[in-house]
């Protein structure tokens, strides 16, 4: 017996097995059955025995080359079955064959299904793709092959506790009467529910939800259209297509759609909405229509409250182990070629298409996402530019030159025992790179960054007003969202709100001091408590600094600049970077938590709370340790003769050339780190679970009969494999990237190249969500949105933190000021003794603690400097500050009055002179909105005419009627009149 006749007994051993299923003592025979099948015919893909039968040795190598690519889908058994995978496999071919055999309610091979020899291989493909054909359409449909699979639901086939039996013949039979339409399917361990919505239901909750949909072309709609375009455009969309036809969409597979007006969908005017648009009724909208229902379908008799409704409850319970919709193979396979696909890097996305794919609110986002990285494109060119300019500026710093060619100044110790006195010109490499960050570019690109993130912001609102119109949800807003069955459940239970909640009133008023405020106060306190954590955190790891100051280090000399400047800055930034991660880790779990424990009424409101709170704690845990350098680190030293200390250590000093170089090393590291963990976590993550339950699998690992393996032969199968698609699941993305967006506002002045690191990010981004979203994921609810939500405040009020941002650190963190105040008092225009102007004087025999220097060439050094504005030791005031010191303190503080203001000036002309929605989409709202009003006056005035016709004639008719059954009784009653005389 070969391989594929053992394969063929082996599957109709499954038939026989399913057939008795409801036997206990076959169960031991069926998990079996289904363990042969699956590990000869799926799990053995990837075996090169397998390989080499199918394809041969080069054509092996070239499949497992293909299915590396991220754009890249392997063929399902069933497509093999049908003669579309290339040369035919015949294994997979019988297991799709007598699955779909068992699902029709037969135990045999479909005619034509070859089980024979090598040489039976093309013709038994062939004649499968013939005599199946008609299988094929029940891939994602019912066995009538017409109705559509629209939402999907699972539950475990062998779970035999009555109670779970009970509710889910209630809540099905509750989907019924909705008028959904439901057909079950019972081949494998796991059943399905497949729900269909017919377009009475769709319309009925349409109207309710009060969903638009395009009209008909409207006479007088192109003219609108035509003036709202700009007069340039023609001429200009042709000469940038000309010029960027290479990022353009393919149009034939992504074609550009016509304008239409949108109306609220009302069943009185179906005679006026465009049934042919792709935008009437597209997936995303049925998709959300089922899950509106499923949310609100009781699965009790006799005790339908708020706390026994909804299949997310029914889930959480384990009566369903998932409700989901279906993924579609062709616009799936379509997104997969031309969006979710690395090689595409540069292409446009077809944003209309991933709106009709997964709603509005994940359009949206991507949408944002392609916008913020094209709007990244010149603040980046910029940012090169001022990096270069100090690469070619490099020779002509004055204190990096002092610094290299200074022989004689002897430095103070930077610790007090260990360390030993050290020469200036030991930092000359990082003087100089320090220059290229801290020159005459530093304030330019700083005002350049703050006109920047002011303009990005106007200009998105702009253009998502012009996206959210072209998608008819203009006038949306949250107000119109039904609450949350999971807030339903919550005011139900409370005592407080008994009364309210007794009788029809599904949706009372909730008091915000009574009941909300506890709730809320709780969250907000335990968020208030993990930022102090992390503050904590970041204060252990100054302190390991510190110390690591203070003692000698295992990573090198700590005299040695290596130590000094690289090691030490970069050790502390990666222990920063776990801290940081691990605290993420931790609060994102529990910020959900504490966010269901709020009364939050809709699904906006939820993930606004959930939102805020996680993103202040962000904040903090993020930018808490690059504030510190920017802002506290090395102002508050003290002088050799009395150090400021914390826990008994001295604290950290900035090199001569300032704390910015040490800066700039630490927003790399959490910024390209935090970068690589959250590549890790959306992408390798998942193929590492899906890698180790394909393994589970093949070598029969799992510890129960539960954990084995579905057979893929239709649509709803093989997306229960997939990982399921939360309701938040966008918010991770959001969070990357408006933490990012803070990354590069706040301390980009520091590495002129952080918004050329975010964009070569971002343009990976794009596709690695897509990926992630259309192979890793199960399709997601489509959702309505007219914005990003809060994610657009937040980063408003991060714009306007980073102006004091960046006026702070060029006033405190950079040479700017004092190379002013020195120049003006000096009147040395070319700063040659600027760097002896930065360094105090200091007597050795006046140390706190003198250092053990042991054999030390400067053991009768009498003299170091220091970098600070101080007396010198001979003067009457002993290291006190000079007046040069005050005159640098008031121009600081006065350079960050005058910058703050010149940047809010600018910024608020650039808000004013930018609005919201362009005068032309406004101007063309409103003729829309009066077309429509005047289209539907002219509809009514037509359908009353009609119908007063029709009821005219209908009184005609009747009239007519009652004159003819008068004459026929007066003609009856004179024949009779007459008889009778006769």
């Amino acid at each position: 017996m070969d391989e594929r006749e053992s394969l063929y007994f082996d599957t109709i051993s499954l038939a026989d097995s399913e057939a008795a299923a409801a036997a206990a003592a076959h169960r031991k025979s069926i998990s079996q059955s289904r363990n042969t099948i699956y590990h000869s015919a799926v799990d053995l893909a990837n075996d090169e025995t397998r390989n080499s039968l199918r394809l041969g040795s080069g054509a092996a190598a070239e499949h497992a080359a293909l299915a590396w690519q991220p754009g890249y889908r392997q063929s399902t058994a069933l497509e093999h079955l049908n003669g579309g995978g290339g040369g035919g496999d015949q294994t997979d071919a019988v297991i799709a064959a007598q699955m779909l055999a068992l699902h029709n309610g037969r135990n045999h091979l479909p005619t034509g299904i070859g089980v024979g020899g090598h040489t039976g291989t093309q013709g038994g493909a062939l004649g499968g793709a013939g005599a199946g054909g008609g299988d094929d359409e029940t891939y994602r449909r019912f066995d009538d092959g017409k109705r559509s699979v629209d939402f999907v639901l699972a539950y475990n086939g062998e779970d035999q506790v009555e109670d779970h039996r009970h509710k889910r013949e209630i809540f099905e039979a509750n989907l019924q009467r909705e008028g959904l339409q439901l057909e079950h399917n019972k081949v494998q361990r796991v059943h399905f529910i497949k729900i269909h919505a017919p377009f009475e239901v769709l319309y009925r909750y349409a109207e309710i939800l009060k969903i638009k949909v395009p009209l008909k072309p409207i006479p007088g709609q192109d003219q609108i259209f035509d003036e709202a375009a700009p007069a340039f455009k023609s001429c200009f969309t042709r000469m940038c297509r000309s010029l960027f036809s290479s990022v353009q969409l393919n149009t034939e597979l992504f074609p550009e759609r016509e304008p239409r007006i949108h109306l609220e969908f009302s069943r009185n005017y179906l005679e006026l909405y465009d049934t042919e648009h792709p935008n009437y009724f597209d997936d995303s909208t049925r998709y959300s229509i089922i899950n509106f229902i499923l949310q609100r379908q009781h699965f009790l008799e006799g005790e339908e409250t708020a706390d026994n409704l909804g299949i997310e409850k029914l889930v959480q319970d384990g009566i369903y182990t998932c409700a989901y919709t279906l993924h579609d193979k062709a616009d799936r396979d379509r997104l997969l070629k031309e969006w979710a696909n690395i090689t595409k890097w540069k292409n446009l996305q077809p944003l209309d298409q991933i709106k009709d794919y997964f709603g509005a609110k994940v359009a949206l986002y991507f949408a944002w996402l392609g916008f913020y990285t094209q709007m990244l494109i010149p603040i980046s060119i910029f940012g090169l530019l001022c990096f270069l300019y100090g690469f070619v500026t490099w020779s002509s710093d004055p204190i990096s030159r002092d610094i290299c060619e200074d022989s004689g100044t002897i430095m103070c110790p930077q610790c007090d025992r260990s360390c030993d006195y050290w020469r200036l010109n030991e930092t000359c490499t990082s003087s100089k790179f320090n220059y290229l960050i801290d020159n005459n570019m530093t304030v330019v690109f700083a005002l350049a960054m703050a006109i920047w993130s002011v303009t990005y912001l106007e200009f998105w609102k702009r253009y998502s007003a012009g996206l959210v119109h072209r998608w008819g949800l203009t006038g949306f807003t949250h107000h119109v969202e039904h609450p949350r069955p999971q807030y339903l459940a919550k005011i139900s239970h409370s005592r407080k709100l008994a009364g309210k909640t007794q009788g029809t009133t599904l949706d009372p008023d909730v008091p915000f001091w009574s009941i909300k405020f506890l709730p809320n106060f709780t969250s907000y306190s335990i968020m208030v408590l993990f930022i102090c954590i992390s503050v904590i955190a970041i204060a252990g790891i100054i302190i390991y600094r510190m110390a690591q100051r203070a003692s000698h280090s295992i990573l090198g000399s700590e005299n040695s600049m290596t130590f000094k400047v690289m090691i030490l800055p970069m050790t502390a930034g990666i222990i920063d970077l776990i801290v940081i991660s691990l605290l993420d880790l931790v609060y994102s779990n529990l910020a959900i938590r504490l966010t269901n424990y709020e009364y939050c009424r809709t699904q906006t409101e939820y993930d606004e709370s959930l939102t805020i709170k996680n993103y202040v704690f962000q904040f903090v845990n993020y930018y808490s340790s690059l504030f510190y350098i920017a802002f506290l680190k090395g102002k508050f030293v003290g002088y050799p003769a009395k150090y400021n200390r914390v826990l008994g250590f001295r604290q950290e000093e900035c090199n001569p050339g300032g704390c910015l170089m040490e800066l700039c090393m630490q927003l790399v590291i959490i910024m390209a780190g935090k970068q690589a963990v959250n590549a890790i976590v959306e992408m390798l993550i998942p193929y590492l679970m899906r890698t180790v339950k394909e393994m589970i699998y093949r070598h029969g690992w799992y510890k129960s009969h539960k954990e084995q393996r579905l057979v893929p032969y239709n649509q709803f199968t093989e997306d229960y494999n997939l990982l399921p698609a939360e309701n938040n699941s966008l918010y991770v993305e959001y969070l990357e990237m408006v933490v990012q967006f803070g990354f590069i506002t706040l301390f980009s002045l520091a590495f002129p190249l952080a918004p050329l690191l975010a964009l070569l990010n971002n343009v990976i981004e794009v596709r690695l969500d897509a990926i992630k979203m259309l192979r890793f994921l199960r399709r997601p609810v489509g959702m309505r949105a007219r914005d990003i939500g809060v994610w657009h405040n937040i980063m408003t009020v991060v714009t306007r933190i980073a102006v004091a941002s960046s006026a702070m650190i060029i006033a405190f963190s950079t040479n700017l000021i004092p190379k002013i105040v020195y120049a003006a008092s000096t009147d040395d225009r070319e700063l040659n003794g600027y760097l002896n102007f930065t360094l105090a004087y200091f007597n050795t025999k006046d140390f706190q603690v003198q250092p053990l220097l042991g054999g030390s060439q400067y053991v009768n050094e009498t003299e170091c400097r220091y970098t600070e504005f101080r007396n010198p030791p001979t003067d009457d005031h002993p290291y006190k500050r000079p007046m040069i010191y005050w005159k640098i303190l008031t121009g600081r503080l006065a350079f960050i009055v005058i910058y703050q203001n010149i940047i809010n000036m600018l910024q608020g002309v650039l808000r004013w002179a930018v609005p919201d929605v362009s005068g032309r989409l406004l101007k063309r709202i409103k003729r829309e909105n009066f077309l429509l009003r005047e289209h539907i006056i002219e509809y009514e005035k037509q359908h009353a005419m009609l119908q007063a016709q029709t009821a005219v004639q209908n009184q005609l008719h009747q009239t007519k009627s009652q004159e003819s059954s008068v004459l026929r009784q007066r003609h009856g009653g004179g024949n009779e009149d007459a008889t009778s005389f006769v």
